[in-house]
This record gives C-alpha cells, sequence and structure tokens, in this order.
C-alpha cells in the first residue's frame, strides 16, 4: 500500500476480502471486485491481495500477483468486454 506521513492521504488499500471478492479503497472511492469477474484474486493470499500499489493516480498493480488494472476498468467495466479464459 502507498500511503504519505502517519497514515493521511492513503492513495490505495484493500479494505476487506469476503469469499465473494475484495473490497479496494482507491483515492476516496471504494470498489467491489468479485471473483467472478476478476478471478486472478481468489484463492490468493492476503498478504498478496494487500500487497497494491498505485502508480501515476490511475495505474494499480499487484507485484504478487502480476496484475494491472487501471481505474477506468473499474469505473467503466462494460468498455472492457473481453476476459481471461485461463480462469473459467
Amino acid at each position: 500500500m502507498e500511503s504519505l506521513k502517519n497514515g493521511k492521504n492513503i492513495l490505495v488499500s484493500v479494505e476487506n476480502i469476503s469469499p465473494f471478492g475484495i473490497w479496494i479503497f482507491v483515492k476516496g472511492k471504494e470498489y467491489f471486485l468479485s471473483f467472478s469477474d476478476y478471478p486472478y484474486f481468489k484463492d490468493q493470499t492476503i498478504k498478496n491481495i494487500q500487497n497494491v500499489k498505485l502508480f501515476y493516480g490511475y495505474h494499480l498493480f499487484w507485484p504478487d500477483l502480476d496484475v494491472d488494472l487501471e481505474i477506468d476498468n473499474l469505473e467503466h467495466p462494460e468498455k472492457y468486454p473481453l476476459k481471461s479464459k485461463c480462469y473459467r
């Protein structure tokens, strides 16, 4: 997670992990990433899911999972209809 002094102005953090997906807080907004839409997070360790970085203000990266997402993917999923077949 990337944050500033004393935890103020946290840019990105994983808020919750459930059997259905994860809640992520990015720049003041919360997003739900369901395991059915984002299967590469299912069956991963909490440590690996929580290790998320925000680059350039819009690019999310999980280095332990080699997963990249842009915030636009979360806000406008209809613009990105293709999904990986390897997790289905």
